[in-house]
């Protein structure tokens, strides 16, 4: 029940906010990791995440821990969130938002996607094409970037 009306208030609150909300939490810089992950069907998994600032659909992934590398970041993250496991784990681009260093990584998924965390609404399998409308543009292009083979690394 609780955490419906925080969603509620969360949702509503403008995205500038939320983002300001979640920045003053770091003092320094944030650091995450987020991934474009594959299924057979080239289908990219996105999870409906209850934090985001601006749309609640996106790549999944999440902060580094104190002391943990990138890539065992996302694994964590991604076991966590869906209960997947992972496989060819490339590091893809790294880009600078801000006061926020966030780590991308391309991934095939190996299992089967649930959703096993209270920060996560629902997840999806989704073509290039069929994407939730509200995924951002640059999330878009970062999983067009991965799906055509493009990385900067």
């Amino acid at each position: 029940m609780l955490k419906k009306i925080i969603g509620k208030i969360w949702s509503k609150t403008p995205g500038k906010m939320r983002l300001k909300i979640i920045r003053l939490t770091q003092k320094k810089f944030t650091a995450s990791v987020a991934a474009v992950i594959t299924n057979e069907q080239q289908e990219v998994l996105l999870l409906d995440h209850f934090f985001r600032p601006f749309s609640n659909w996106g790549l999944p992934g999440g902060f580094i821990e104190i002391g943990e590398q990138p890539k065992d970041a996302i694994k964590r993250e991604i076991y966590e969130e869906t209960g997947l496991e992972l496989e060819n784990v490339k590091m893809f681009r790294i880009r600078n938002l801000g006061r926020h260093i966030e780590i991308l990584f391309a991934a095939k998924a190996k299992g089967i996607a649930k959703v096993k965390s209270r920060e996560i609404n629902g997840l999806g399998w989704f073509l290039l094409d069929k994407m939730p409308e509200k995924v951002s543009l640059a999330q878009k292009a970062i999983i067009k970037d991965v799906l055509d083979g493009k990385s900067e690394l």
